[in-house]
């Protein structure tokens, strides 16, 4: 098995030198400079990740990582463990709302089970990495030992060398019931903001819920102490076995040069874990939507990351990473598709006009 510092000592940065020819083939098109606003900007990112000139984006695959979370025995969910299996059979079999909006941008769903405390037969559409049936309770240690959150890191990384071969475009999606809690505590580390700031009401909880879940989540931050310049050090302390898996999927993307959308708060807790092992996976990243809990946005900031989209989701599964999708094709699609002037016969602009 590969070691992950091998893979993080691979990535490299974005290539900008082909920035001012990508821009130029935007410029020519019929339509004034910058008129098509970020749909230009995701072209022109789309093309400098992975080398294309003139990319087509036909092969999208959604990647939803599952796992339980021993911290659900503390009453952080308005839901019990038993509906993160019922849910990885639902989305299977096509019922759930990512399989809706994947089939509507026409993208694959991938369901990976990362830790769910389910053994689950062999069927297509599932991937089988488990780390473990569930992660410990993060109040009594920590959440994981650093060798499963390595390994569950690579997984997510070993899936994209799995499907790589003409893939365009990729997306992260999660399911686990209780796994906003390791979400907070990953942001209240790693940006060193208060739990209590980072931390929203997740399934639905009530006030009463809320306070409690925040005092879990202090807890057990207290208790193991996470490192926030040690990104491994906090996934294995007060992390989840999925967000592990997203954060690999998110440098295996990186490593391979394939722009990866970035669905909402467990995803971009996955993709924090990512930055803190490498920064130059920031890169990669497309931030598809601004999610209604609450610490997503400090999430964002840390990375650096203006989201597509606000449309006041809180799903997860993939859902916004969907979206997402769609409108990076978009500004592809522009690019490759649109009349360039010459073509069109449309004079650029007036003579003793100025652009």
């Amino acid at each position: 098995m590969r070691q992950l510092q091998d893979v993080l000592k691979r990535i490299q940065p974005v290539d900008t030198t082909r920035t001012n020819a990508v821009q130029a083939q935007l410029d020519n098109l019929t339509k004034p400079r910058g008129s098509l606003g970020r749909l230009e900007e995701l072209a022109r990112k789309y093309c400098l990740i992975t080398g294309r000139d003139k990319p087509t984006i036909r092969n999208k695959i959604i990647f939803t990582f599952a796992g339980d979370h021993g911290v659900t025995e503390e009453g952080v969910s308005a839901f019990p463990k038993e509906v993160t299996p019922q849910m990885v059979l639902n989305f299977i079999r096509g019922g759930a709302a990512v399989n809706v909006l994947a089939k509507h941008v026409g993208a694959r769903v991938i369901v990976v089970d990362m830790g769910v405390d389910h053994d689950f037969e062999p069927m297509e559409g599932l991937e089988i990495r488990k780390i473990g049936r569930g992660t410990r309770n993060m109040t009594k240690g920590p959440a994981m030992t650093r060798d499963e959150a390595e390994r569950a890191v690579l997984a997510g990384v070993e899936l994209v060398e799995k499907y790589k071969e003409g893939l365009d475009l990729l997306g992260t999606g999660d399911m686990g019931i209780g796994n906003t809690t390791p979400s907070s505590a990953i942001v209240s580390v790693i940006t060193g903001t208060d739990a209590g700031k980072v931390t929203g009401r997740g399934t639905g909880i009530d006030d009463r819920s809320l306070q409690n879940k925040v005092a879990i989540i202090k807890k057990a931050i207290a208790m193991n102490k996470p490192d926030p310049k040690d990104a491994l050090d906090v996934l294995a302390k007060v992390g989840g076995y999925e967000i592990a898996g997203i954060a690999g999927l998110v440098l295996g993307a990186a490593l391979y040069r394939i722009p990866v959308v970035v669905d909402g708060f467990i995803s971009t807790a996955g993709a924090l874990i990512a930055a803190g092992l490498n920064p130059l996976v920031k890169e990669y990243m497309i931030a598809a939507h601004q999610s209604v809990e609450i610490g997503h946005r400090k999430m964002l900031e840390h990375l650096e990351q203006t989201p597509l989209l606000d449309l006041n989701l809180r799903l997860g599964e993939g859902t916004g990473a969907a979206l997402g999708m769609s409108l990076v094709e978009a500004g592809v699609k522009i690019l490759g598709e649109m009349a360039t002037f010459a073509d069109a016969g449309v004079a650029e602009k007036a003579e003793g006009v100025r652009a």
